[in-house]
């Protein structure tokens, strides 16, 4: 068996797509599966789309999520360049698209514009050019004249008009398609620029790519990619086309829904780790349906013959929980590290960011939730004092009032405002006026919090706010209770 070489071939035109990242992912996963070679190729013949910058996005993405080429730009593995527009500077693409005229498998197009628009028909109840053939039957010496004038032209493939042309894909199985429906693409267009289907096939060719890893969108286009291998003689790679990504809603995922994309998932406060993690499963599942993987346990697991036909949805809510799940694990020292930030740009008071980092660690899902879960250390938002009353707690407003004023003493005398021992405080407050912890607790985190929910309990949030600040809440507290006697 040949080693396996799989390639990443992205265009430049922007950030880095999920399904983009995940066409990298699983052509990473099925090399290094196999123990072969993760290539990078750069496609940027496509002018018009290119995105200054966009590069550099490809290789940092790339860096940060492990998905190392083994050749590329900056690799040289013997096969490059490894930049499509590089290539298109040393001719490769017009050398091998004239073979195939040579063939008689392709051919020299000189219509205009307006005698093309006259080959516009429906099809499928959408409007498109059908190309007749007409410059397929030039004479040779016709062409040779058109071409020694300089007369604009484009390359089209010779593809036959009757029979059929089967092809595999290890997802989908034999496709058998018409030849009728199979139109003479153009293969170099008048800029002399090669289009996108033919340069894949040529630079797939002569990098030794065993394994073509694409969105399932190019099943259509698979058989007249697989009769240009054989016009050229070369042998057919094996196809893996992935399932379309779509939305919650079963619609194509796109740039609008705000996370369609690597970076704007770490915007929002993903980790890097889930992000590949989540993307893996996005058409894959392991024969165990196990969840949580490493990058490492992900490589010897993936088997892409596991992947679904169907298409993939982008469930946000899974991705929130499994970023939770990662986040629980996390070393606390880098948690914190990434966490801070976040805390500091809520909580401009001099507390002790790491207890608050310790209080929020298990019970966020993505760093952008801290906001809303910690605000409170910088002020007490407004509250109704209807948050005082708990039924499971069998606290009213009048419970407690009375119960914050009679602990307010004990809480001006204690001097250690640690955590243990303001708990050990009040639960012997509790002891002795045969109180429910909870009837007692429950006021105490609600005066020094403002909120229904917190990440803490009441005598950790005091703890970090600090004696003063903690007799200051509840004092305020009492007067909004007593006010709405």
């Amino acid at each position: 068996m040949n080693k396996v070489r799989t390639r990443f071939a992205p265009s430049p035109t922007g950030r880095m797509h999920v399904g983009n990242l995940r066409t990298a992912l699983y052509a990473y996963l099925i090399a290094k599966h196999e123990g072969g070679d993760f290539i990078l190729r750069i496609e940027d013949t496509d002018q018009e789309r290119y995105v200054e910058g966009a590069v550099d996005i490809i290789y940092r993405t790339l860096e940060k999520t492990g998905l190392i080429h083994d050749e590329g730009p900056d690799k040289d593995g013997g096969v490059g360049p490894y930049v499509q527009s590089e290539r298109q500077e040393r001719g490769i693409y017009l050398e091998y698209a004239k073979k195939l005229v040579e063939k008689g498998e392709a051919y020299y197009c000189f219509c205009d514009k307006e005698r093309l628009e006259s080959l516009r028909q429906e099809v499928a109840g959408k409007e498109i050019i059908v190309y007749d053939k007409h410059c397929l039957h030039l004479s040779k010496e016709e062409v040779e004249e058109k071409l020694a004038a300089g007369a604009p032209y484009v390359i089209r493939q010779n593809n036959p008009t009757t029979g059929t042309t089967t092809f595999c894909d290890d997802i989908y199985g034999e496709i058998t398609v018409d030849n009728a429906e199979l139109d003479d693409m153009i293969l170099i267009k008048s800029d002399g620029y090669p289009t996108y289907n033919f340069a894949n096939v040529v630079d797939d060719h002569l990098m030794g790519i065993t394994h073509v890893v694409r969105g399932n969108e190019y099943l259509s286009s698979s058989p007249k990619y697989n009769r240009l291998y054989e016009a050229f003689g070369w042998e057919v790679p094996t196809y893996v086309h992935c399932p379309l990504i779509t939305n919650e809603d079963h619609q194509k995922l796109s740039k609008r829904c705000g996370h369609s994309s690597y970076e704007d998932l770490i915007e929002q406060g993903f980790l890097t780790e889930a992000i590949v993690n989540f993307v893996a499963l996005l058409g894959w599942s392991p024969a165990d349906n196990r969840e949580i993987f490493s990058r490492k346990e992900l490589t010897e697991a993936f088997d892409y013959r596991h992947m679904s036909k169907s298409p993939a949805v982008f469930d946000y809510t899974k991705l929130k929980w499994m970023n939770g799940e990662y986040m629980k694990a996390m070393d606390f020292d880098v948690f914190y590290e990434m966490a801070e930030p976040y805390i500091s740009a809520v909580v401009t008071k001099d507390y002790d960011r790491k207890k608050i980092a310790a209080m929020i660690k298990t019970r966020i899902e993505v760093f952008s939730d801290i906001k809303e879960h910690i605000d409170f250390f910088e002020a007490v938002p407004e509250y109704e004092s209807a948050m005082y009353i708990h039924k499971k707690m069998k606290t009213t407003k009048e419970s407690s009032l009375s119960v914050l004023k009679e602990i307010l003493p004990l809480l001006e005398a204690q001097e250690d405002y640690g955590n243990d021992a303001l708990y050990e405080a009040v639960c012997e407050f509790v002891k002795q006026k045969g109180y429910k912890n909870g009837y007692v607790l429950w006021p105490i985190r609600t005066a020094v919090s403002g909120k229904q929910m917190t990440p803490g309990g009441a005598t950790e949030i005091m703890e970090v706010l600090g004696k003063e600040e903690s007799l200051k809440r509840i004092k305020k507290a009492i007067e909004k209770l007593s006010e709405n006697k």
